[in-house]
């Protein structure tokens, strides 16, 4: 297991849809390998991409040719304007050239030059691509990559992802929420305030501030967009969009013109139990649905369940007074090193682990987070975790067409749920009284990884995806 110190930056990154390690994984795996090879970049004839493994099985599903494309194409999944990817892949296709590094153009035939080894594996991950440049000279260079989770990336022969946190001296080491908590019962900070002194080991407090706020800009805006944009969602499966109907309904007519009036309007709505859960998972499922379209979104901590602590976050902003930036700069380090804890001890990675390595750990999240914010324990907050993430063991991870969208969706509404539920419960809870620890539970959550089938592991060879008769076009 990975027992590095991990930032907050680390587990929450801004990218591109639908897939944190199909998708954005590739895409930094493209733009490493063009600077592995930059000093001799104007010498590359043609350049081939090899998919293996999980990659190969639902890479097209999940967008992962689009993202090496683009990648290799000098685009940066936080800056790229989402609305020209379609076109952008559409021009290389036409005219079967690569503009690599955005600066040197050579011969890509798309359909040629990605190639899909649906049968064969590399044994470091599941997760593995491998780019070959070829020289004007004839000799050429290879180098292999493995998508590992959450956007982090590991090349090959090297023994953990590179993070600017890899180096440095923190003043709390954490490797487990045993660690965790000996350091807030030791000096008595919550654990957003441990978190914020690790932090102030990498930058100043008014960056981490700015840089968490950005962060949750980026979060605000897509769920925003999410529940204003209809239609269906690309890929084949004819999945339509549900969230903008669900905003509109429960509004009821209130007029808003931006987000924070739009928070004013949901507020009138009223605070009836099930006025509150639609609400909750019309946040969720905005989120995904702009996942599944190539939209921004961010990792929290993978692509794949990036609705559910927005969703939560949302939830807590509008009907838990939370509308203030030290609550939510509060809620999101809480709910990071929670994350840590589980990338640390098991994975956040689907192919891994299955869905209980993504929706699981970002229930756990949002729940720790949650339950910090409205004056939970550090136990308390341990506990909440632990309940979220007890009851996601084993969810397997089985996308139907290879598209983060059925079951992928709904689970993020399911995920966030749970974690108000589970906060609620360990909130009315003696923590002195649990049977279960979340050290116990991340343990369990890594034996019940390395048991399931693989193909319940991201493939699209198990469970819903082979039992719904559907027929997909050629993507």
């Amino acid at each position: 297991m990975n027992t590095e110190q991990l930032s907050v930056f680390d587990i929450f990154k801004i990218g591109v849809g639908p897939s944190s390690s199909h998708t954005l994984g590739p895409w930094r795996a493209a733009q490493s390998f063009v600077h592995e090879i930059e000093e001799k970049l104007h010498q590359v004839s043609s350049v081939k991409v090899l998919l293996y493994g999980s990659l190969a099985k639902t890479g097209v599903g999940h967008g992962t040719d689009i993202a090496a494309v683009l990648g290799l194409s000098g685009f940066d999944p936080v800056t790229m304007d989402v609305d020209i990817i379609t076109s952008t892949i559409s021009d290389i296709k036409k005219q079967n050239l690569l503009n690599l590094g955005a600066n040197h153009s050579v011969a890509f035939n798309y359909d040629e030059d990605i190639v899909f080894l649906f049968s064969e594996s590399l044994p470091q991950h599941p997760n593995g691509i491998v780019f070959n440049a070829f020289y004007e000279d004839g000799t050429g260079f290879s180098s292999t990559y493995f998508s590992i989770g959450g956007g982090f990336i590991v090349k090959e022969g090297e023994e953990k992802e590179y993070s600017e946190s890899s180096y440095v001296d923190y003043p709390f080491h954490i490797e487990n929420a045993s660690d965790l908590l000996h350091w807030c019962m030791k000096t008595g900070l919550k654990i957003s305030e441990v978190v914020m002194e690790n932090e102030l080991a990498i930058r100043s407090e008014e960056e981490v501030r700015r840089k968490v706020l950005e962060i949750v800009s980026v979060i605000k805006q897509c769920v925003y967009r999410g529940c204003h944009q209809s239609g269906i969602l690309p890929g084949g499966l004819e999945v339509a969009r549900r969230a903008a109907k669900i905003n509109k309904t429960l509004l009821k007519g209130f007029d808003y013109y931006d987000y924070e009036s739009w928070l004013r309007a949901i507020r009138n709505t009223g605070n009836d139990f099930p006025n509150i859960l639609n609400w909750i998972s019309c946040f969720a499922l905005a989120v995904n649905e702009e996942n599944a379209s190539f939209s921004r979104v961010v990792t929290a901590p993978t692509n794949g369940s990036a609705g559910v602590i927005p969703a939560v976050l949302q939830y807590f902003i509008v009907f838990c007074n939370g509308n203030s930036d030290d609550k939510i700069i509060q809620f999101m380090l809480t709910a990071s090193e929670i994350g840590s804890i589980f990338k640390r001890g098991a994975t956040i990675s689907a192919a891994m682990g299955g869905c209980q390595a993504e929706i699981g750990v970002s229930s756990a999240m949002a729940a720790a987070a949650l339950t910090e914010c409205l004056g939970g324990s550090q136990r308390q907050v341990l506990m909440a975790a632990e309940i979220a993430m007890e009851h996601h063991l084993g969810l397997t991870c089985d996308p139907i067409g290879g598209l983060v969208q059925v079951p992928c969706i709904e689970r993020n509404s399911m995920g966030a749920i749970k974690a108000i539920t589970a906060s609620q419960l360990a909130l009315q809870t003696n923590p002195d009284n649990a049977k279960v620890s979340l050290d116990a539970v991340v343990n369990t959550m890594w034996q019940t990884a390395l048991d399931m089938n693989s193909k319940y592991k991201e493939t699209s060879e198990g469970g819903l995806a082979v039992n719904i008769p559907l027929s997909l076009p050629e993507c």
